[in-house]
């Protein structure tokens, strides 16, 4: 689609510095300062003075010189900006650090304002009433005066942004207050506060009412952005700070509080209204090419898959026509597109060992750079990349990098056979030319390989690269192309013409690298879609197999039937079932199929046996393992919190053993409550106590992995070593898990309804069970009205229950089976329940007892929250709810914080050691 041709004298192309967006223009006149002001008066003269002095300038030229083609969609007046979003994020830790050091560092905080004090204090008087009167007439007058000057250049809305900033920023500062005064600890609010020289009896604001405001005010409208008015606007702020100090009225904890938390909410609106956008249009490049030599016709926009990945990589692509000359291809950059995937790049760099990314916040000028220094170093290695001929800024939020036209198509848009060998073969010559002069690319996908009508090959998209690169990243590489290769031709072809130019030994060395976290996002998301695929595939066949194995002995029965034989014997039954199964096994051996990346492993090995097949660690840090720590440390600070105010030895003496005992016993009675629960939903015959020893090898497992994912595996794989096959096996413990969850919301809306009824006289609900119920179908809605959520949810709950529907109907046949199965869980819940209430009344006196309702309600949703965190055993967060519950439902805190420490020592951390040794002994019975 075209857009019409501007002329020269609408649009504004003095510069390549000087465009705007139309967006910008219409409601946004000024929207980066002054700075584009200066270029613009020093660009000189329109284009068509500048063409009408060369004499090269028809009217005819010049009406389509800013035509702009393809899709060029029109840019939003206001666009989110990720770095705001980290300015947000970076402001509130400022926030907790601060609060934090204040809390646990007193004698620290102390020092350091009496150090501050004595030094302020020290000041000629005449100065700091001079600097206090000044410090408030300015930071009055200076936010007034900015506004005049946005106002006169037309550019309200950002004066609208710093409103509502200074607006929330004052509603933040008064609950601030308001929690220092009434709920923050002591020490926090000795560092915010001290006694008022004016008032006497009185405290100091800890947050200064108007100062976060006017911080607010001002960074929302970029004054910061501005130097002339950043430079007024930090002397106001260091002058009024002094004064402040001075005069007593402050501490400098609550200086910095202040500032912060104007700084955090003024990019949090930001962030959530949006930010004007500056963005370069077609219009702006046509005028940036004029500027920097090139008399351009016509722009094309190239159309690109709209992936994070790409986004954040290629930047906007331009095919460029020139009047004379061969066309160009322009990459366009800007700030808000480099910013994009910084969270998913910080955390590479966070769990990542040898080869984190860059960040994506580097200034403009060195992403500029770094592709230049990347598309020369690769033409000088001999490599067969885009020539950079060009490269200029497009005002202050964006650049553009000129290349000579290559043209071709990229590898993922060829077809099948026309993969050649050959082609093949000049890939790997690039790869080798870049790798002879240590050139990492970091991002061989199928759209960074550009075939041209000749079919050369050429590499693009090097702006993730490195120059002097390590050998991991080489060999990082090189694993990239095997599989980027491999998905397209298949691995016997990739390593083939891997080994034909690099060697056997380079090719074999980058095994260690072949594993998912060392590809990129967009080939580990195509490797998880294929292996989705080959397990659907897996369950068809295994499901056709079941289907006709199920048929033919329907047809054996009806004949049977017919010739009024009779009933078929035991050892009759049995060998058709080891039939069926063996029928089913060989069904699932054919469609098995292994993963790409262990046929390229395969191949190399064919090659070269002795090469190194174990995987690198590369993970400095799994992502599971950060965030059980955190859990847990959390956890840990609630616990110790409330064992602090804790006299043990009079407890422990106290302590009722009997009710002790009675705990221990309900706690081994809930493994054989499991195991029922289990076997329950498996009509195959499995021995029930090797299934109670599962259940306690159960015990060391969840402490090693989060409880709802080790309990599920274990238990799938003791049913499949028992002879179930697995797809029913998975459907098993899927029914289980399913009929578990819905006993588990039923009795939870059970016994809160009876806890919110049974201190009156009705039996009318609490507004605490109505505000829960309210709640939870409040959260319904939203995952169910929210496309993302809703897909992400029944996605996993498909993948979870996959098959438990004709498993159950294979159940039903067997009532007796159903009944233990459901009676196993209701006796397994009230184990639980009854090891909680006898955890009670062992430390808690004969007033102190609570109804089996509330510890039933208080149990079974701490245990919802352990199924759902993800720390292994629920470590912290059942603890943390347990407590909160039990001290929420009538239970004093010296009672209820050692009553959940014998339960969770019950049921949790005592068992680990008869879990361990049952867990072996089931490995060497091969029952695991």
């Amino acid at each position: 689609m075209k857009q019409q041709g501007v002329h020269p004298e609408d649009a504004e192309s003095t510069s390549g510095a000087s465009s705007r967006p139309d967006t910008a223009r219409a409601g946004d006149k000024d929207p980066e300062g002054t700075a584009a002001d200066e270029e613009q008066q020093a660009g000189g003269g329109s284009d068509a003075d500048r063409a009408a002095g060369e004499g090269t300038a028809p009217d005819v030229e010049e009406a389509h010189a800013d035509e702009v083609e393809g899709d060029e969609p029109l840019l939003p007046a206001r666009v989110h900006r990720p770095s705001d979003l980290v300015r947000v994020l970076a402001g509130v830790l400022g926030i907790v650090l601060l609060l934090a050091i204040a809390a646990f560092a007193h004698g620290t905080t102390s020092g350091l304002e009496q150090d501050i004090n004595k030094g302020t204090g020290q000041a000629p008087d005449v100065f700091s009433k001079l600097a206090g009167l000044v410090s408030s007439i300015a930071i009055l007058l200076v936010p007034v005066a900015f506004a005049i000057e946005r106002l006169i250049k037309r550019d309200g809305l950002r004066i609208a942004d710093g409103v509502l900033a200074a607006v929330l920023a004052h509603g933040v500062t008064l609950a601030t207050d308001l929690w220092v005064a009434r709920a923050a600890p002591e020490s926090i609010r000795d560092a915010l506060t001290q006694p008022s020289p004016g008032d006497v009896g009185s405290l100091t604001d800890p947050v200064h009412g108007y100062l976060a405001p006017v911080i607010a005010y001002m960074t929302a409208v970029g004054m910061s952005r501005r130097p002339r008015w950043r430079a007024v606007l930090w002397a106001v702020l260091v002058l009024y700070a002094f004064s402040m100090l001075v005069t007593g009225y402050t501490t400098p904890f609550s200086i910095l509080l202040t500032l912060l938390i104007g700084w955090a909410v003024a990019y949090g609106t930001l962030y959530a209204v949006g930010s004007p956008n500056v963005r370069p249009t077609g219009r702006t490049l046509m005028a940036g090419l004029r500027h920097v030599g090139f008399r351009p016709v016509s722009a094309a926009r190239e159309e690109v898959a709209d992936t994070q990945e790409t986004a954040t990589d290629r930047g906007r692509r331009y095919f460029v026509t020139l009047e004379d000359g061969p066309p160009l291809d322009v990459t366009v950059v800007d700030r808000e597109q480099q910013a994009q995937g910084f969270f998913y790049r910080a955390w590479r760099n966070l769990t990542l060992r040898g080869f984190a990314t860059r960040s994506s916040l580097q200034s403009l000028r060195q992403a500029l750079e770094q592709e230049a220094l990347l598309a020369y170093a690769a033409i000088a290695a001999g490599a067969n990349a885009p020539k950079l001929i060009a490269t200029s800024e497009l005002g202050p939020d964006a650049v553009m990098l000129v290349y000579e036209h290559t043209g071709g198509r990229t590898l993922d848009s060829l077809a099948d056979d026309e993969i050649t060998d050959d082609l093949l073969r000049d890939t790997w010559l690039q790869v080798k030319a870049l790798q002879s002069r240590r050139i990492a690319h970091r991002r061989l996908v199928g759209d960074a390989i550009l075939v041209d009508r000749s079919g050369k090959v050429i590499i693009t998209d090097l702006r993730i690269g490195e120059i002097a690169a390590n050998s991991l990243l080489l060999r990082m590489d090189i694993s990239q192309l095997l599989v980027t290769l491999g998905l397209r031709v298949g691995a016997e072809r990739a390593v083939a013409s891997a080994v034909g130019v690099l060697g056997p030994d380079a090719v074999a060395d980058c095994l260690p690298m072949l594993q998912p976290i060392a590809l990129s996002r967009s080939t580990r998301a195509t490797l998880r879609r294929l292996a989705r695929e080959r397990a659907q595939r897996e369950r068809d066949a295994v499901l056709e197999a079941s289907r006709l194995s199920k048929q033919a002995r329907s047809e054996e029965a009806a004949a049977d039937t017919g010739a009024d034989s009779e009933k078929p014997d035991k050892k009759t039954v049995r060998a058709q079932a080891r039939a069926e199964k063996r029928a089913l096994d060989e069904a699932l051996e054919d469609a098995r199929e292994e993963d790409l990346l262990t046929l390229i492993r395969h191949e190399v090995l064919r090659i070269r046996p002795q090469a190194p097949v174990e995987p690198a660690r590369l993970e400095r840090v799994r992502p599971r393992t950060l965030i059980s720590f955190i859990a847990g440390a959390i956890g840990a600070y609630f616990l110790l919190t409330q064992l602090t105010h804790i006299e043990f030895g009079p407890l422990v003496a106290n302590a009722q053993w009997g009710w002790v005992a009675a705990a221990v016993l309900f706690s081994a009675l809930s493994y054989f409550a499991a195991a029922m629960a289990l076997l329950g939903f498996v009509p195959e015959r499995v021995p029930f106590r090797r299934t109670v020893g599962a259940q306690v090898a159960g015990s060391f497992v969840k402490i090693v992995a989060p409880a709802a994912v080790g309990g599920v595996a274990l238990n799938t794989r003791f049913l499949q070593r028992a002879g179930v096959r697995p797809g029913l096996a998975v459907a098993s413990v899927g029914a289980s898990q399913l009929f578990g969850l819905g006993c588990h919301i039923l009795m939870l809306l059970s016994f809160g309804y009876l806890t919110g009824t049974e201190k009156t006289p009705s039996l009318s609900p609490s507004r605490t069970v109505i505000a829960g119920l309210l709640t939870v179908a409040v959260l319904v809605l939203v995952v169910t009205s929210v496309p993302f959520l809703r897909k992400f949810v029944v996605t996993r709950v498909r993948s979870l229950f996959a098959g438990v529907v004709p498993r159950m109907l294979d159940v039903l046949q067997r009532p007796q089976k159903l009944v233990t199965g459901i009676g196993g869980m209701l006796l397994l819940t009230a184990c639980f329940v009854m090891c909680l209430d006898a955890s009670i009344r062992a430390f808690g006196s004969e007033g102190t007892s609570l109804s089996i309702a509330s510890v039933a309600v208080v149990f079974l949703a701490g245990n919802a929250l352990g199924s759902a965190a993800p720390t292994p055993g629920g470590v912290g967060a059942v603890e943390a709810t347990l407590t909160v519950g039990l001290i929420a439902v009538g239970l004093p805190s010296e009672v209820a914080a050692p009553a959940v420490l014998l339960f969770r020592l019950l049921t949790l951390w005592l068992p680990v050691l008869p879990g361990w040794l049952a867990f072996n002994h089931l490995t060497r019975k091969g029952a695991l």
